[in-house]
């Protein structure tokens, strides 16, 4: 494996973790928000802390599954990418879903668990794809 391609192996995998983490914590949030303000910590995760972490997992899932895209040419994890980030942006933007506990902890979760399972399937994608071409002369990697 050359380095470019250990670097977005090591960023599929980041970006899975991550978003599986972020569908956690969407799930849980609504617990959260019921003990944060008896822990004075509510105001370090505000609004602009869950789009910034909207708009990192935008680019790394785009760059990495669109680079894993172009090497295994399966839309299979780009179908699992784009609604997850529909469903994020439209959590993070969409303001009368956005104030809604339920509602929000829901699409976020939701949002968060596709993108996760589109970096697997990325994964997963470029592995098979990775061991035909080692076999296979006509491959163009």
């Amino acid at each position: 494996m050359s380095p470019a391609q250990r670097s977005h192996h090591l960023l599929d995998r980041l970006g899975a973790t991550g978003s599986l983490v972020c569908a956690v914590h969407c799930a849980l949030l609504p617990v959260a928000i019921a003990t944060l303000p008896a822990l004075g910590v509510a105001s370090w995760l505000g609004e602009g802390f869950e789009r910034g972490f909207v708009i990192f997992a935008t680019l790394l899932g785009l760059f990495s599954v669109v680079w894993g895209y172009r090497r295994h040419g399966e839309v299979r994890a780009l179908g699992l990418l784009l609604p997850g980030l529909a469903a994020l942006w439209l959590g993070n933007l969409f303001g009368p879903l956005h104030h809604a506990l339920v509602p929000h902890a829901i699409t976020m979760t939701l949002g968060g668990t596709l993108v996760g399972l589109a970096h697997f399937a990325n994964l997963r994608l470029v592995h098979i794809h990775n061991a035909n071409c080692a076999h296979n002369a006509s491959c163009a990697q």
